[in-house]
């Protein structure tokens, strides 16, 4: 069958510019999800629509292609026609006119989870739509080829950070994804899941753990703790998290993976984990920081030999505040006695898109890496009665945060002196 104009009927596609159009064809078609009943179709504003199957593109697959483009370029999911055309016609069924308002009012990004569609929460805010009722969304749902939808809002600012979702049609906001052949289901209305990770779960899943006793502090629904279990062979997780759904949504997680039996989750606050001496390995995944949880770090290490903490951190690099190359990142001379104990990795920085990251801003992520060594060697130190020395092995760039902001992790090697 000859393959279709892309706005014969209307399709999910992809957009991005001309030069980036075989590298991400070659990628859909290698993930299965490239529609070949299309024709990739020029648009009016000169770039590209490669149409996708949409029940079939994940959220992950979209961070893949944005990281392996520069920064500011195109990568965006749009439907050609199909959603506005049937809401056009529900529109001029209820005696109404349809609008450029209306138009302009239609989501420009969602995500997709399985056969559940998370809408934007700038779309479908005219006073309109809020007379149509269910039909909406039926009619939205049926165009998007999903059976269940929701509306996403702003993080809550509560202790959990929950998600302030709102679903609009279907019975409960449960889905299921699939990352390295890992299953994970949780529930969007009260858990969140985000592709910007994708890469720190695949460098945890490449480590080797292999003997050792891992501690979570944020476990979440298994973000990290899946990895070092299904991957990484690490022989026992302790995985901490005071959420109630996170919990519910792990201890399911855990199941499905058939790893149950290797894990030990730790519900509540953990700054009140009883646990002592045990970690060969600490992951401290939580952002804009996880500072609260360094001390509970130090008690968790094995004081034996030590281990290692993964930190993550967002780092602010604002231009005024950067250092300058070849400026001294030590601290003052009369500090750097007692900082002998820190030790700096050489070329530490990698990760998704370091190429676009300035020289200067890695500067500062490898002044905060050396302070945070020196900070969890006091601590140990006072803990322990003994010397300790932290030692930067390497500094891995997840994502962007937003503007001069870095979600980066530290690993950070800290072992007793003898």
């Amino acid at each position: 069958m000859e393959a279709e104009e892309l706005d014969s009927c209307g399709t999910a596609a992809l957009v991005t510019e001309p030069q980036f159009t075989q590298l991400f064809r070659k990628y859909l078609e290698a993930k299965g999800v490239l529609d070949s009943h299309f024709r990739v179709q020029k648009l009016p504003d000169g770039t590209m629509a490669l149409p996708v199957l949409g029940q079939s593109l994940q959220e992950h697959h979209l961070q893949h292609l944005k990281e392996s483009i520069p920064p500011g370029k195109t990568c965006a999911l749009i439907w050609i026609q199909k959603l506005s055309e049937e809401l056009a016609s529900l529109v001029l069924g209820h005696g109404a006119a349809w609008s450029e308002e209306l138009e302009k009012d239609l989501p420009d990004s969602w995500q997709r989870h399985g056969d559940l569609v998370l809408l934007s929460e700038d779309s479908f805010r005219a006073t309109l739509w809020g007379e149509m009722g269910e039909e909406l969304w039926e009619t939205v749902a049926g165009a998007m080829g999903a059976k269940r939808l929701a509306r996403r809002g702003r993080v809550q600012s509560d202790s959990f950070r929950s998600p302030a979702v709102t679903l609009l049609l279907g019975e409960d906001g449960w889905v299921e994804h699939v990352d390295n052949g890992i299953r994970y289901r949780f529930d969007v209305t009260r858990c969140m899941m985000s592709p910007g990770n994708i890469t720190e779960k695949l460098r945890i899943a490449s480590m080797r753990c292999a003997g050792e006793v891992v501690v979570d502090l944020y476990a979440g629904i298994g973000y990290f703790t899946l990895p070092y279990l299904v991957h990484a062979g690490a022989a026992f997780v302790h995985a901490c998290e005071w959420n109630p759904h996170a919990v519910e949504a792990l201890q399911q997680n855990l199941q499905l993976n058939g790893v149950q039996h290797r894990c030990r989750i730790h519900q509540g606050d953990n700054r009140k984990l009883e646990l002592r001496n045990v970690a060969n390995r600490v992951n401290l995944g939580l952002i804009p920081t996880s500072e609260e949880g360094w001390p509970v770090a130090c008690r968790v290490l094995r004081k034996d030999v030590g281990g290692i903490l993964h930190i993550h951190q967002n780092v602010e690099s604002f231009p005024g505040k950067a250092p300058q190359p070849g400026q001294d990142l030590q601290l003052p001379a009369s500090k750097r006695q007692e900082d002998k104990g820190v030790r700096r990795g050489k070329d530490t920085v990698s990760g998704a898109g370091r190429r676009a990251v300035c020289p200067a801003a890695r500067m500062v992520w490898q002044k905060w890496a050396e302070d945070t060594g020196t900070q969890f060697r006091t601590l140990l130190q006072k803990l322990d009665g003994k010397p300790w020395q932290t030692n930067v092995l390497h500094i891995e760039l997840v994502k962007s945060y937003a503007p001069h902001v870095h979600h980066i992790v530290l690993d950070l090697d800290c072992r007793p002196l003898s």
